[in-house]
């Protein structure tokens, strides 16, 4: 190789023009993405977008009706060809929604199965067994029956049991789902250590953004089995593509707006913005992003408008307000933060941001 060239680098994870279809209805619609080794993709979405059908194809649960995936450089499945490598030759590690542990094994019986099923022997099985319980912080439970776990005991011994066989790609199906938000928000933390801690590639499929963000170097954000927008979580945050991705990951209120005076006018309101330059000048509508950000609480009279709180929450460091305005009939709701005390049913002034403000084509 010339010194000139540059070494190619394999993606641990290649999608290309996948489809997926279930007689005439179609769950996924031609989709690419790439994952490089090493990285965290979460698929990010509501139910019924295809992120599980996706996930399964990857896995080889299912034969994709058409394009191709490619695991670490490897053709795993292309529908034009009729190449299909079977799960179990994928050499992938899965955690699923409700666990899937034998009730009858024990702990460590469950996570040492993969290793079974491999032929691997008993003295290096136990080995590996307890690595992967060390790892996951239950090295005291190897003799015991799943149902004498909690359910985060038991995502545990599923996680363990996804890395004993030291995989380099592992596949989340909604891991947490079915635990309360308390202990959602431990687990994720430890499963973000722990897929960096071991260097591996993973794909997390969730329908919570709290999640995604946490533990994801990108998020494919899917919508009726395409993905929207596919980006970095703080680059969903700061710029998202549509006024669909911003409300999903609720960013703030979207409002309509109209050309009013060489600027803009806020439908249903009096409010006017300066032109932000970035929606085309022969049009006549627009769509805004109003976040947290855009807005900030001002005395009564002094900002744009005022509005009515409807909610005010304290944070710990703050109070989280839920402010309406405009048109009584159909006032536009939207959310700020206040360092001080604002009650439920008192008048603020609301003070805009204009740098603050996403705009987006009326269509």
């Amino acid at each position: 190789m010339s010194i000139f060239e540059q070494p190619t680098t394999v993606c641990a994870i290649e999608v290309q023009a996948l489809e997926q279809r279930y007689g005439d209805t179609p769950v996924l619609k031609g989709i690419d993405l790439s994952l490089a080794q090493g990285r965290t993709l979460a698929l990010l979405g509501p139910s019924g977008c295809g992120k599980t059908t996706l996930l399964r194809l990857i896995a080889g649960l299912l034969a994709p009706s058409r394009g191709s995936i490619a695991i670490d450089g490897r053709i795993m499945a292309d529908a034009a060809t009729g190449e299909f490598v079977p799960p179990e030759r994928r050499g992938l590690g899965m955690v699923f929604q409700d666990y899937a542990l034998w009730p009858h094994m024990s702990v460590a019986e469950n996570v040492g199965f993969p290793l079974e099923m491999r032929g691997v022997g008993k003295d290096e099985r136990r080995r590996r067994v307890s690595a992967a319980l060390a790892r996951v912080s239950l090295e005291g439970l190897a003799d015991r029956r799943p149902s004498d776990l909690s359910g985060g005991q038991q995502q545990r011994v599923a996680i363990a049991r996804a890395i004993v066989a030291e995989p380099r790609i592992v596949l989340f199906d909604e891991p947490l789902s079915n635990l309360d938000r308390e202990l959602r928000e431990s687990l994720v933390g430890e499963i973000a250590q722990l897929v960096s801690g071991l260097g591996l590639t993973a794909v997390y499929v969730t329908h919570d953004h709290a999640e995604a963000f946490t533990l994801s170097d990108e998020v494919a954000v899917m919508r009726q089995g395409e993905i929207v927008q596919l980006a970095a979580p703080e680059t969903l945050v700061e710029a998202p593509a549509s006024p669909s991705v911003a409300e999903f990951l609720k960013l703030g209120a979207i409002a309509d707006a109209v050309r009013s005076n060489g600027g803009w006018q806020l439908c249903d309101s009096e409010i006017h913005l300066p032109d932000p330059g970035s929606v085309p000048m022969d049009a006549g509508k627009a769509k805004v992003l109003l976040g947290r950000n855009s807005l900030r609480p001002v005395p009564v009279g002094s900002g744009a408008t005022d509005g009515i709180v409807t909610q005010s929450l304290f944070r710990g460091d703050g109070y989280a307000l839920a402010v309406a305005f405009g048109d009584p009939a159909r006032p536009l709701t939207v959310q700020l933060a206040s360092a001080t005390r604002v009650h439920a049913g008192e008048r603020i002034g609301l003070a805009m941001e204009p740098q603050a403000l996403r705009w987006f084509p009326a269509e």
